[in-house]
């Protein structure tokens, strides 16, 4: 009785410390993976703050292109798909 006794317990030593191993595995995985997640989200971040400060960026240049009737400023921001006809106010009311 006590060798089996002892062999079952060896069976559950083992089989925790398998355990245990599996878990510190998964743990490493998942760090990661949260690494990579963090770094995704970085860059997320950035490319919102971005944008942003890219649609301001146009928006001025167009505002300067219908003030000046810059033709150049006019023709690289249409090459950048930017309309400026569709622009509100853009035209100049007629009296």
């Amino acid at each position: 009785m006590a060798k089996l006794t002892r062999n079952l317990l060896t069976a559950w030593s083992a089989l925790i410390l398998l355990g245990v191993i599996v878990n510190i595995v998964i743990g490493l995985g998942n760090q990661s993976i949260q690494a990579e997640v963090a770094e995704r989200q970085q860059e997320i971040t950035q490319t919102i703050h971005l944008e942003t400060l890219n649609r301001q960026l146009l928006a001025v240049l167009a505002e300067m292109a219908l003030k000046t009737n810059d033709e150049q400023l006019k023709k690289v921001l249409a090459e950048s798909g930017i309309n400026l006809d569709a622009v509100p106010g853009s035209t100049p009311p007629k009296k």
